[in-house]
């Protein structure tokens, strides 16, 4: 991509502990970035410290930029991602260590796609030494060679509507489409509300690499550990009214910003899709109490398909049947 300026997009808060392996890992990509944009969500531990030496010591522009008052994590990749230059926008987490040919995978997809507006790689899941804890992202999110092929064929949204399968750290993007997503709601993660919003829009490439060591500790605030079925199944019945609706407010803000840019929208069949995952969270947070009234109401959106089209098929209508 010969020509293409490739920008690394970096948030940060305390975290000193795992953050010199991260950049570390950065200066010693075989395809280098040409900026590294860091912001720092007014950490009070040595993180601007360790950014600053490590600025001083990489050949490539590192530009550090402090925020006024906490934005949190979405708002807070919302404002570098603005401040990126690059025509390509990779992002990355403070305590993550990147494969070596991270930089090169990304832009090679993207050459190799002309129509690719994002790509995202797997990663080996690892504990807070880096050690491998047995599984990989793609593994935890269920995102099998099935889903995978969705994606090759310009149908992630299919799987995108179920659940999120693309994680920031292992995302890239061409830096064209941050108008159609930019502002991100507060109510979306940030990873989540790129990857839905592109793939609207153009085609998704994945990369079955796992180009980062995705680690696992205490302190992070997004992470991925093994829960069994009924884990999850309780987890979900305590929060159930809350879940359900605060989902609803979230893809209503998707399809509205998606109507609202209509005319850029290459198949308005999304807006169908949003659509009918809207209802079918409705019909899930309004279920009846009663069982004989919850029975018809689960057997119908087992025959509309919708549990399998947006939910996790029998598993979520046997949730709904014995656990509301």
């Amino acid at each position: 991509m010969s020509g293409q300026r490739l920008s690394v997009a970096m948030c940060t808060y305390n975290g000193a502990r795992y953050l010199e392996e991260q950049l570390d890992s950065i200066a010693a990509q075989s395809r280098q970035p040409d900026e590294l944009i860091i912001c720092d969500d007014r950490s009070i531990d040595s993180t601007v410290e360790i950014i600053k030496a490590f600025a001083s010591r990489v050949a490539f522009p590192v530009s550090l930029s402090i925020n006024e008052k906490k934005l949190g994590s979405t708002k807070n990749f919302e404002k570098i991602i603005g401040l990126c230059t690059g025509d390509i926008i990779a992002l990355s987490d403070q305590d993550d260590v990147w494969q070596m040919e991270k930089l090169m995978l990304i832009e090679s997809k993207l050459a190799d796609s002309p129509g690719t507006g994002l790509v995202f790689t797997d990663a080996e899941v690892v504990d807070e030494y880096l050690r491998p804890m047995g599984y990989r992202v793609w593994q935890y999110n269920g995102f099998n060679a099935a889903e995978q092929k969705k994606f090759t064929e310009g149908r992630a949204v299919e799987v995108l509507l179920k659940r999120n399968v693309v994680t920031g750290a292992t995302m890239a993007f061409r830096a064209s489409f941050k108008e159609l997503f930019q502002p991100i709601p507060s109510e979306w993660s940030h990873d989540a509300w790129i990857a839905l919003m592109v793939a609207a829009y153009a085609d998704m490439g994945v990369i079955p690499e796992p180009a980062i060591k995705y680690r696992q500790h205490f302190h992070q605030q997004i992470g991925i550990v093994k829960k069994g079925f009924l884990k999850r199944l309780t987890l979900a019945h305590q929060t159930k009214s809350k879940t359900y609706f605060s989902q609803l407010k979230k893809y209503r803000a998707a399809r509205d910003r998606l109507v609202g840019n209509i005319e850029a929208l290459p198949d308005k069949e999304v807006i169908v899709q949003l659509e009918g995952k809207m209802s079918h969270l409705t019909v899930r947070g309004n279920i009846h109490e009663r069982k004989l009234h919850r029975l018809f109401t689960v057997l119908k959106e087992l025959i509309t398909y919708r549990y399998h089209r947006y939910s996790y098929g029998w598993k979520s209508a046997a949730k709904d049947l014995f656990f509301s």
